[in-house]
């Protein structure tokens, strides 16, 4: 189980997304973020994917943690993750296309989440709505499709760095 990051920066009207470029989830449209590498915790490490993907600098204190998922994938545990999601409101720079992402904007109102992965449109609306979440989403057998998925709202996301604690801590 990976340790990974998602970051959604937003305004008041619009919400970054990038198109996958490469690689796993090639073409669908997500917010940036990846593996943690070495030592770096999880707002160190959305801090660096944010600049590598699509050229924004931000302050790792001032990420909002909104949310702690479980992307399980049974049939291609490989591809299994544990994620926390942060929105970003604050940042420097102009989003720049990257080898592997090409940035646009959306009106908040009207996210492509027909190009997006499935199960998106529940969590990720409710995320923007002010909600924080917990909870799992299990993929089919063919990776992309939901068999399960369940989600907790929270008054806070609680922060660890350990996957073991993260795994005890999320719903079944």
């Amino acid at each position: 189980m990976k340790p990974t990051t998602l970051c959604f920066v937003v305004t008041d009207t619009q919400i970054l997304l990038g198109r996958k470029k490469r690689g796993f989830g090639a073409d669908k449209m997500n917010g940036f973020g990846g593996k943690r590498e070495g030592g770096e915790t999880f707002r160190q490490c959305a801090v660096r994917e944010l600049f590598e993907e699509v050229g924004l600098v931000a302050d790792p204190v001032k990420l909002a943690p909104v949310g702690l998922v479980d992307f399980r994938f049974p049939f291609k545990p490989e591809y299994s993750h544990v994620n926390y999601v942060y929105l970003v409101k604050e940042y420097s720079g102009t989003p720049l296309e990257s080898e592997e992402m090409e940035p646009q904007w959306y009106p908040l109102s009207s996210l492509p989440y027909d190009h997006m992965w499935e199960g998106d449109v529940e969590w990720v609306s409710r995320l923007l709505k002010g909600e924080k979440l917990e909870g799992y989403v299990t993929f089919g057998e063919d990776n992309s499709s939901v068999i399960d998925m369940k989600f907790n709202a929270v008054d806070k996301v609680c922060e660890m760095e350990s996957v073991e604690e993260i795994h005890q801590w999320l719903p079944k």
